[in-house]
């Protein structure tokens, strides 16, 4: 049974608010860093235009159809500072919650991913209750796939994806990590550890 949620909880270091449209130039200039779109577009920017037309309003929109899922702004506890977001992206029936993060790169190497993921599983499986909090990336992605397990998810398995426009690493996969509920695992469902 899926119980309502309302926004994670703060951490040691991290506060999580609800995205406005008051955070498109939080967003562009997050998205302009080509370190942080590495993995992503192969450090590509994401057009101003379509934060503002696309990204944000369907993000907005999330919140009412999806309780206690979505994507937050995390901003430093202690200044108020954005320094990128954190997501429980909702399957169409909200029963599972892919998690995401991006932080900006003045935030890189400080646990800060991990701190706000672990936080995120939690919320996701203990508040939201959803079934199964699964995350992918890129193979070459080691960082985010060492955020990935020090957030409690297990490897799962590697793809392979078509692209029109493949980005450098492209040709050794995407990998998919996740942690299903104890419910899922008490049934025999294929089961990872709680989050630590």
């Amino acid at each position: 049974m899926r119980l309502m949620g309302g926004q994670p909880p703060a951490t040691e270091r991290l506060r999580m608010r609800r995205l406005t449209m008051a955070d498109v130039d939080a967003f562009v200039e997050l998205d302009s860093d080509p370190e942080v779109m590495r993995f992503l577009t192969g450090g590509a920017a994401t057009p101003r235009a379509t934060v503002r037309d696309e990204q944000l309003p369907r993000l907005l929109a999330q919140y009412e159809r999806y309780p206690g899922l979505g994507r937050w702004a995390a901003l430093d506890r202690t200044s108020g500072e954005f320094l990128g977001w954190f997501a429980l992206d909702p399957s169409e029936d909200g029963g599972e919650a892919e998690l995401g993060y991006r932080l900006r790169r003045a935030a890189w190497g400080r646990g800060l991913a991990t701190e706000g993921s672990r936080a995120l599983v939690r919320y996701a499986l203990d508040v939201v209750g959803v079934r199964r909090v699964w995350a992918q990336t890129m193979a070459v992605n080691e960082r985010s796939r060492r955020v990935m397990e020090k957030a409690g998810l297990r490897y799962v398995r590697t793809f392979h994806l078509d692209f029109d426009d493949p980005i450098p690493g492209t040709e050794h996969g995407e990998v998919e990590y996740e942690l299903r509920a104890a419910s899922d695992v008490a049934q025999g469902r294929p089961a990872a550890l709680r989050a630590r």
